[in-house]
């Protein structure tokens, strides 16, 4: 059974920086063909921030480009969302999610990104 688990999520200020991490369990990070960080802000959609592909091909949104940087390590089997400069506009519940043919689409439960001085 696959499961994402995120952890790193916080109340910072204008400017600072943090690192989300997800995990993986019950299946190697690199037999996800894309694994993605997406954030939902309060009445707002879900939307995609970054994109790993399973050949490490990385995509970032526009509006995180330069400040963000995502990245894994396939020792912890473990995705990572470094996030710099952050913005109020970046608050957000920020999800781990992994596609695959093989294995579906999963979800992790959300970490909360709070901006704020």
């Amino acid at each position: 059974q696959v499961q994402l688990v995120e952890s790193g999520g916080g109340l910072v200020q204008p400017g600072d920086s943090l690192r989300l991490s997800c995990t993986a369990s019950g299946v190697n990070i690199f037999s996800i063909n894309l694994m993605g960080w997406y954030r939902q802000a309060p009445g707002n959609q879900r939307e995609v921030v970054a994109t790993i592909t399973a050949g490490g091909v990385k995509n970032y949104t526009d509006s995180v480009k330069g400040r963000f940087t995502i990245s894994r390590d396939t020792t912890k089997n473990t995705v990572y969302l470094q996030m710099n400069s952050l913005k109020p506009e970046d608050t957000a519940v920020y999800y781990c999610n992994g596609a695959s043919a093989r294995y579906g689409v999963h979800w992790g439960q959300g970490t909360q990104v709070t901006v704020s001085s």
